[in-house]
């Protein structure tokens, strides 16, 4: 008997559900082991009945869950709550649904800063009213899905990776348990670290040294040529089983995009622990907390800053 799924996205931009496309061939392994009974973005199946009959929302019952995105309304926070009732496994899917990702940078302001900045003070926009009818309220800050409801399986990435997914729900449908390493982009690194001291950061866009034709292992750390990578507080596993992490492979910096390596962690100690391991001073980075927390902005590790004069900025 095929196993039910039932998805739903929250704040997100979409690339998690790429995802599943970009699995390829072996989706048609998957599919005829699963029969989807909810998913908004492939089929129309509304949570207030098709005609808008009922006035809670439902969601089928269903073996495996996926939710992608955080939640940033109280919409969310409610759909998250009926998934788990209604769903016997549910997964986190993409790191904006594990660690709050990129929709958690507006934890750095209050839901009142926002909503004048979009509807009022914006030069764009007419000023008008706050939106109240049919529109449901944000939530006070960014949440990640695990702040709201307990979730069995994470699957990280900006988006996660199609390989992630697949393993995932393979192991899902034969009744095994699915986990992701502990390890940090800077363990499954193949660059070489030298261990000496850089003075400065360098501008993001200045080309990276290495020897064209030379495999990856002939080049320096980046972070110890000076640019600011985020592999010592970043997890692995975007690499698949190459292990390789994807921007390593590509001669580029870590951004964080598999989020914290851990739900306990903090991205910003661990990076100013390891700028200051090569000689960098943390405070040539203007936006520390954003920086280091772009992609995990939940769990309270991004806030509104207090002004001079107790108002948050």
């Amino acid at each position: 008997m095929a196993a039910r799924l039932a998805q739903e996205w929250f704040a997100i931009c979409g690339g998690c559900e790429v995802t599943i496309l970009d699995v390829g061939e072996p989706l048609l392994d998957i599919l005829p082991n699963l029969e989807i009974v909810h998913m908004p973005v492939l089929m129309d199946h509304k949570v207030y009945g098709q005609t808008g009959e009922k006035t809670k929302m439902e969601i089928p019952e269903a073996d495996v869950g996926i939710i992608t995105g955080s939640i940033r309304n109280e919409e969310h926070k409610e759909l998250a709550k009926e998934m788990r009732n209604k769903c016997k496994t549910l997964i986190a899917m993409g790191t904006c649904a594990c660690s709050g990702g990129i929709p958690a940078l507006g934890n750095l302001s209050t839901v009142d800063d926002i909503m004048e900045k979009v509807y009022r003070g914006s030069v764009s926009t007419e000023s008008n009213g706050l939106p109240k009818e049919s529109v449901p309220a944000l939530t006070d800050r960014v949440y990640a899905i695990h702040e709201v409801v307990p979730v069995d399986v994470k699957l990280p990435g900006c988006p996660t990776t199609p390989e992630i997914f697949v393993e995932a729900v393979s192991a899902l449908l034969a009744g095994k348990k699915f986990t992701l390493t502990g390890k940090s982009v800077c363990d499954e690194c193949p660059f070489v670290r030298e261990k000496k001291a850089v003075s400065e950061l360098k501008r993001p866009l200045e080309p990276i040294h290495f020897d064209v034709g030379k495999p990856l292992e002939s080049v320096r750390c980046v972070l110890e040529q000076g640019y600011l990578c985020l592999g010592p507080a970043t997890k692995s596993g975007c690499g698949g089983e190459a292990g390789t992490p994807r921007c390593i492979k590509a001669y580029m910096p870590c951004r964080g995009c598999f989020g914290p390596l851990a739900d306990t962690a903090n991205p910003m100690v661990d990076m100013m622990g390891a700028l200051a391991s090569i000689g960098l001073d943390a405070k040539q980075i203007v936006d520390r907390a954003a920086t280091f927390n772009r992609f995990a902005g939940a769990q309270g590790r991004l806030r509104p800053v207090p002004q001079k004069g107790g108002k948050p900025s």
